[in-house]
Formats: structure tokens, C-alpha cells, sequence
């Protein structure tokens, strides 16, 4: 049997189920990644499951989300991830080491292996010919004790790339296609695979690009082959002999099948408020902006940043504009100082940032409130840049380097100078002070966790009841985010290791009330919240889930649902449910009361189900599709409580 790329990596991994789209299988975990804004709640689930040592291939604690250290609370937190680290035989990469994607790419990334995260952008490390894929921590946490990781079999979307990217146009403009082809629906139950021609001239961090923002498109993963490209990574990176080849057999065939001529493609940019809002820079060019920023994960490469550097080299920024650079690595950070990159930046009045995720996940280097901010990040969610009516533009560093120049939104192509074409090195430094490798199993067992005042235990909950009445506190639209259940940003991350303080940020986007409302409720019965399409895309935190459920959220009715997000509801025990007829929608009201009436049973046999509106005399159709394992982990209260539950039974 011919098989593509994704169906091979999944083929050696597969531990239950067969490759039909739709189906549910289990997955060994060689690597997992996780990050210091859920890595923490990772940490303590590990203690509670009473893990002794981590069983897979490599595991990583990075600390990149919130590098800030203004009071005690990061630091602590800090102390508590590579005591953690440590005792469970983790790797642990130091505050200001960078972005958890690009580093893990530099020094762990493996062909044909398997790699889940607790951060959506784990996608990226795909560009290394592996299956690397986003998920709630807990899930991250059960593939660290040896557990696999199931999930339903993806379609595999082939997308043929041919030509070779123009002048003043980068591997940013080619997923902004995608995204402009497709909106952040598209890639829902797929998994994307580029192959074909184009693919030759696109370096690994290019791939690295395209592949990172397959999570704004809501794909399970992005996979590309693993060749003599990827060699030439992995030998810069002084381990040649991690490579291996992987590539899709010549008659493969693909579930969906698309093709980009990347000579065709031109300069485009996402528009507030989503990724999916995609324009050519030229429809829009001459809005004014103050801010220009260059980095994140979704541009974390040395040419990435290289190119901004010769674009305003020996030219001066426009008066009045924020320029900042927000390094993704310090290795990059490095190569860029030894090459005179950074005094380019520096000298045309740019603004210098840590290594770190910072200003992507609104933790600094928030734009002035009612001005343009143009952006490399991945995504521009309402208020996810920290400022609440924020207007953040996505783009490529070519255009936002050429529209640091000029003040507004810029064509790079009109630009007077020959396109800089920049390619990574063959050979870079590496410092390997910055990823502390684990403590031998025999050292660990006499280490114990460091935890500050601002670490709490995750409460206990309660099983699903059989009967309840809930009100619907809230009734949303389509595409509501998980920054907007739950922000990151400076104010909250800081509690991302205190739960009942970080519950007080649930949905304050979305309705500053729901937090006192919520709180009110919860002693009551709990309550249920009502949306439309795409419900809870963007981020895995688990916070999102967790937060709400820990003020008394019993359930969730939308016409769909986000991927991760769906799994981390299952996890903590909400019930997860969508209109069987989605006209449905319209019949309900905020402030309406929900009936479920034998609900354990009900759900246990049969996937559609109907649920009273009290006061109204009517009752509208719900149905889930929940697989044998999610019905126990709902039935028992989330996956704490099935884990208990097995380990007190001796399962």
C-alpha cells in the first residue's frame, strides 16, 4: 500500500483504531513540549497522578510565555518548573533561551517522530518531517506518564506547492493564502501536507512558518517531508545523525488535494480580527499604523529578521512608530549580533526585546489604544496584543519593515531597493548552558518540587449529575477565541499556577459580569454557556476549560467546536454538545434555564438527546459525539477523577 507522509507517521505510532478519517486512534508519544503558561498546571497534574519519571523519548519545560519577572509570582514559578523538570526527567530550557517551538526545532526536532504539546503552535516542529501536534495539558501530562494520545484519524489534505516565492514575497504570504483561501475553519479534522516542487527552495524555517500557523487554520497538524533540506538543518545544528529520510511514496494519494504556484502569490495581510481576514497589502496600503513588529513563532527564523535588518539598514524608522524586535531564540539572537544584523535594527531606531514569546501573547509591547499595529505573530484575536480594542495586522517581515519606514502599510515591492535575499548558515553557535538536560531517575527520586505562595493544588470535582437545571449565562457568536474565554497578557499568566485567582479573568472580554454571575451560580447548580461556530479556537490553554468549570460551568451547546479546546472540555468533565438542527441557536436566550433529565444514562445510549427550556414548553435537540473512553472521563468528572478512579479499582 502506497502511503503518503502523514500516513506513515501515523502508521508507526498507531497503538488502537485503523487509519479511516472519522475514526478514533491511540498514538505513542516520543516528545512532548510544554511552556511555562501551562506547564505549571502540567507539573501539578503529573504530582497528582503520582508520575515518578517521565516515559517518553524527550520531554521539554520551556520557560518563553512569561519571561517578566515584576514580583515574586514568575520567579516562583520559574523555581517550580525545573524543580519539576528535574524530578520528572524533563529537559528545561531557562527563561530568555526563547520561543519553545524554534528551540525545540534546533535541539530535540526528530524525522518520523511523534511530538504533542501543550501550546496549539506545536504544529510547527511538523516542518521536521514529524506529526507534532497541540493539546490541553492533561493530555500532555497523561503522554509524559507513558500514556497514549487519541484522537479522531484526520483526512490528509495534500497541498502541492510548485514555482518559487517572487521577490518581496515569503513563506508567511504563503500560509496567509492558505488562510485567505480557507479562513481559520478549513483545516478542521485534517491534517495539512505540503509536497511537490516548490517545496525545494523553501528552508526548513520557512517550513517552520507555514507549518506553525496551521493551528490559526484548525488543523491537527502540518506535516512536510523530511529531506536533504531538513539534513542540512539538522547538520547546522551539529546532529546530522538525527536525520532521517521520510517522504511520501511516488503513487500516494491524498483524502483532499489542493496546489499553490507559490510564483503567483504577492504580499498579503491579515485584517483585524482574525487570521482568516486575509487582503493583499496593496488593497490596503497608506493606512497609518504605530506599530511595527517583527517575530514571534510564526517568523522565528534568521532570515526572518535578517531581512528587516538590510531593508532599514542605514534608514530611519518613521517619527512616531514603535519598531519592535522580539528575538524568538538565542541562538538566532546570537547569529543576528554576529552578523551586524542587531546594530541595523538598532541604528534605524528599532526596539530590542528578550528572547520569548512576549508581545505575541500580550505580555508587553501592547499597541496605544485606536492605532494599527502590524505584526508577524500568528494571531490577531481581539485584545490577545494586551490592549483591549486592539487593531493588529498579521504580516510578513518584508512588510513590516517596509512599513516601519514609511509610517503606514506598505507594499514592499514599492519600495526602491533591490529585494535582499538572505539564506540560513550551514553552521551555527550553540550554547548549551540554556537547555538543561534531566537528572539521572536516581537523583530525581530524592528531589522534591519548590513551590512559592502562588502555586495551588487543582480542586477536586464532582461526577456529572444525573439531573440538574442550569441557566445560560452566556450566549456567543462564531469564532469566539480562547484569549476571550481566557486572556494571556501580564495580568493574567502571572495566575497561571492559582486557579481560583485566575477564574476571575474567565470571559471578561466577552461580559465583565460573568465572573461575579458565575460565582453566584456555581452554589446553585452550576450553569451552561451557548455559542455558534469554531467555539473555543486559538490557544490550547487548558484554563479555558479549567476556569469555567471551576465556577460551576456543567455544559456547552454551539453549533461546533474547536478542536483542542473540545478535548480539554472532555478532560475537566463539561459536557460538550451541538445543535442537531442548528436553527436551534436562534430559539435560545441568555438568561434561559436548560433541563437534563437523565442525562448519565441518556448519553451513554444514545448520541442525540433533547434538553428542556424551562418556562418555555419546549425542548430543543442536542447531540455529542463522544467515544466510549470520552463518556467514561464525562461520567466521572473529568480525567483526574477516571484516572483515580482506575488506579483505586487496579485497572
Amino acid at each position: 500500500m502506497s502511503l503518503n507522509v502523514t500516513q506513515k507517521l501515523i502508521q508507526e505510532h498507531l497503538v488502537s483504531g485503523d487509519m479511516n478519517p472519522g475514526e478514533e486512534i491511540g498514538l505513542k508519544i516520543d516528545q512532548t513540549l510544554t511552556q511555562d503558561a501551562t506547564g505549571t498546571m502540567v507539573m501539578l497534574e503529573l504530582e497528582a497522578m503520582g508520575v515518578e519519571q517521565a516515559k517518553t523519548e524527550a520531554s521539554a519545560q520551556y520557560v518563553d510565555h512569561n519571561v517578566i519577572q515584576e514580583d515574586y509570582r514568575n520567579a516562583d514559578d520559574h523555581l517550580f518548573l525545573r524543580s519539576a523538570a528535574r524530578k520528572f526527567g524533563l529537559y528545561y530550557s531557562k527563561p530568555g533561551n526563547g520561543v519553545s517551538h524554534p528551540v525545540h526545532m534546533q535541539k530535540l526536532a526528530k524525522p518520523g517522530k511523534t511530538l504533542l504539546g501543550s501550546d496549539s503552535h506545536t504544529c510547527a516542529n511538523g516542518c521536521m518531517g514529524m506529526l507534532a501536534m497541540g493539546a490541553g495539558g492533561i493530555d500532555v501530562a497523561m503522554a509524559i506518564a507513558g500514556e497514549p494520545y487519541y484522537i479522531k484519524m484526520p483526512k490528509v489534505w495534500g497541498v502541492k506547492l510548485t514555482g518559487e516565492l517572487p521577490d518581496w514575497v515569503s513563506a508567511k504570504d504563503v500560509i496567509l493564502e492558505m488562510l485567505r483561501r480557507h479562513d481559520v475553519k478549513g483545516g478542521v479534522g485534517k491534517v495539512i501536507e505540503y509536497y511537490g516542487p516548490g517545496i525545494d527552495e523553501l528552508s526548513a524555517m520557512d517550513r517552520h512558518v507555514i507549518a506553525n500557523m496551521g493551528a490559526e487554520l484548525g488543523a491537527t497538524a502540518t506535516v512536510f517531508p523530511s529531506d536533504k533540506e531538513i539534513k542540512r538543518f539538522l547538520k547546522s545544528q551539529g546532529r546530522v545523525d538525527d536525520w532521517k529520510e521520510i517522504k511520501a511514496d511516488d503513487d500516494a494519494t491524498y483524502d483532499l488535494h489542493e496546489e499553490i504556484n507559490l510564483s503567483e502569490l504577492e504580499p498579503l495581510i491579515a485584517k483585524p480580527s482574525s487570521p482568516g481576514n486575509v487582503v493583499p497589502v496593496s488593497e490596503i496600503a497608506g493606512e497609518p499604523i504605530y506599530q511595527s513588529y517583527v517575530g514571534s513563532s510564526a517568523n522565528p527564523g534568521y532570515r526572518d529578521f535578517a531581512v528587516a535588518g538590510e531593508i532599514v539598514k542605514g534608514k530611519q524608522i518613521a517619527e512616531g512608530l514603535s519598531f519592535d524586535i522580539n528575538p524568538s531564540s538565542r541562538q538566532m539572537l546570537t547569529q543576528l549580533v554576529n552578523e551586524g544584523h542587531i546594530a541595523s535594527l538598532l541604528s534605524a531606531g528599532a526596539r530590542l526585546h528578550q528572547a520569548g514569546c512576549n508581545g505575541c501573547i500580550g505580555m508587553g509591547q501592547a499597541p496605544a489604544t485606536g492605532r494599527n499595529s502590524l505584526r508577524t505573530t500568528p494571531r490577531n484575536f481581539p485584545g490577545r496584543s494586551g490592549t483591549r480594542e486592539d487593531s493588529v495586522f498579521l504580516c510578513s517581515p518584508e512588510t513590516a519593515a517596509a512599513s516601519a519606514l514609511t509610517g503606514e502599510i506598505t507594499d514592499p515591492r514599492t519600495l526602491a531597493m533591490k529585494y535582499p535575499r538572505i539564506k540560513d548558515a550551514d553552521k551555527v553557535e550553540n550554547d548549551p548552558g540554556m537547555l538543561e538536560s534531566p537528572v539521572d531517575p536516581a537523583t530525581a527520586r530524592g528531589l522534591e518540587l519548590e513551590k512559592g505562595p502562588n502555586i495551588s493544588s487543582i480542586p477536586s470535582m464532582e461526577a456529572l449529575q444525573d439531573n440538574f437545571e442550569v441557566p445560560i449565562l452566556l450566549k456567543m457568536g462564531d469564532n469566539i477565541s480562547t484569549d476571550e474565554i481566557l486572556a494571556g497578557g501580564s495580568k493574567v499568566l502571572p495566575y497561571r499556577s492559582n486557579l481560583p485567582k485566575i477564574s476571575t479573568f474567565t470571559f471578561e472580554i466577552v461580559d465583565d459580569n460573568y465572573y461575579e454571575t458565575a460565582m453566584k451560580q456555581r452554589d446553585e447548580g452550576g450553569h451552561a454557556v451557548v455559542a455558534g461556530y469554531n467555539y473555543g479556537q486559538g490557544s490550547s490553554r487548558e484554563h479555558a476549560a479549567l476556569a469555567p468549570r471551576y465556577l460551576g460551568l456543567k455544559a456547552v451547546v454551539v453549533k461546533d467546536f474547536a478542536r483542542i479546546h473540545l478535548q480539554n472540555l472532555i478532560n475537566f468533565g463539561i459536557l460538550p454538545l451541538t445543535f442537531v438542527d442548528e436553527s436551534e441557536y436562534d430559539k435560545l436566550e441568555q438568561g434561559d434555564v436548560l433541563q437534563f433529565e437523565n442525562v448519565r444514562e441518556t448519553i451513554r445510549h444514545h448520541h442525540e438527546f433533547e434538553v428542556g427550556v424551562k418556562d418555555k414548553s419546549e425542548k430543543i435537540r442536542v447531540r455529542h459525539d463522544l467515544t466510549e473512553r470520552h463518556l467514561d472521563i464525562i461520567l466521572a468528572g473529568g480525567i483526574i477523577n477516571w484516572i483515580k478512579n482506575k488506579q483505586e479499582s487496579g485497572v
